[in-house]
């Protein structure tokens, strides 16, 4: 990728003049928090160019970006399932961007159209706390029937699908697996053993780390963050097959500040913002040195996943999910 950092080079020099006046751009993201705070820095500190950035979840930024359209409080989406970005590009929220960098990117992880791009991939897997499925007498699941065990009664975190684009993409694996009738089936069995629906994807991940439930589900790279942090545990994946996300990026339509945000836009995917979100344990989704312990998803089962059709129906099944499932009982 070595001419990726000559283009993004040559960009920079050419929207130094637009963007002098305007020495900011405001961002929402997805990232993981401390991700963010490392990409954010050092684009400012190659172009000069600061981020004011918000945190949201998946569904909070297309929620915010929604309530926004007819004045856009942000140029610049950054992160989040691509589910999401691809909700977001069919309610009219993002616009049509072809970065020169994005022929870097495998054409499986961008919108042929150019609404929105990938930055890196990730399976959906359970993490589980050592020390208490001990004490239940358990081992880690290895299968979604697995999180059925009555042992698990009040045990599992995971987060909400309205909110969460890590939750919607649970609930969409489970329909392509199984097809709707059963996947809803499961999900109201599976409730029972739920303690709370979380508003982001990785609050169970740090809930488990610190023995708050037994097990969560929640993204293979974020999971390993927590092993990293030194709690005490163990990450697996459910041998019918899981689902990923493609972490993916997108423009706000009708953005303040479009020259800087497609500054930004084009330096996530050069060579060196790969490599910064590599160093975080993500898998990007293009080939650059990746952490020890990081997961790829070439190394699990991962389904047959049609994000273009889970896009399309999410609005479908979060709504019956919350009248069948999470108000259901």
């Amino acid at each position: 990728m070595r001419k990726t950092a000559v283009l993004v080079l040559a960009l920079v020099l050419m929207f130094s003049a637009a963007v002098s006046a305007q020495q900011k751009v405001t961002a929402y993201t997805t990232l993981f928090e401390p991700t963010a705070r490392l990409v954010f820095e050092e684009f400012e500190k190659d172009t000069g160019i600061k981020v004011e950035w918000v945190r949201l979840s998946g569904g909070e930024a297309v929620a915010r970006m929604d309530a926004e359209r007819r004045n856009p409080q942000a140029s610049i989406w950054v992160g989040g399932v691509g589910l999401d970005h691809m909700t977001a590009k069919n309610m009219g929220l993002t616009e049509q961007y072809f970065s020169p960098n994005a022929e870097n990117i495998p054409e499986q992880f961008k919108d042929p159209e150019g609404y929105w791009i990938g930055l890196y991939v990730g399976a959906l897997g359970f993490i589980s706390n050592n020390e208490r499925l001990a004490e239940l007498g358990i081992e880690p699941p290895t299968s979604w029937q697995d999180l059925l065990r009555p042992e698990l009664k009040g045990e599992i975190q995971v987060a909400n699908p309205g909110t969460s684009g890590t939750a919607y993409n649970f609930v969409a694996t489970l329909v392509q697996l199984w097809g709707e009738d059963e996947a809803f089936a499961y999900l109201k069995e599976f409730h029972k053993n739920v303690q709370q629906y979380t508003r982001s994807g990785n609050a169970p991940n740090q809930a488990v780390g610190l023995g708050e439930v037994a097990v969560g589900i929640g993204y293979a790279h974020d999971q390993v963050t927590v092993v990293q942090q030194g709690y005490p545990v163990t990450i697996t994946f459910a041998k019918e097959g899981t689902g990923y996300e493609i972490s993916s990026m997108s423009l706000i339509k009708g953005g303040k500040e479009m020259e800087a945000a497609k500054i930004l836009y084009d330096w996530m995917l050069s060579e060196r913002a790969m490599n910064l979100l590599a160093s975080t344990n993500v898998v990007p989704v293009v080939d650059v040195p990746l952490v020890e312990g990081a997961v790829p998803i070439s190394e699990v089962n991962v389904i047959d996943q049609d994000d273009v059709w889970a896009a399309s129906q999410k609005e479908r099944l979060v709504e019956k999910w919350n009248n069948e499932v999470f108000r259901g009982r």
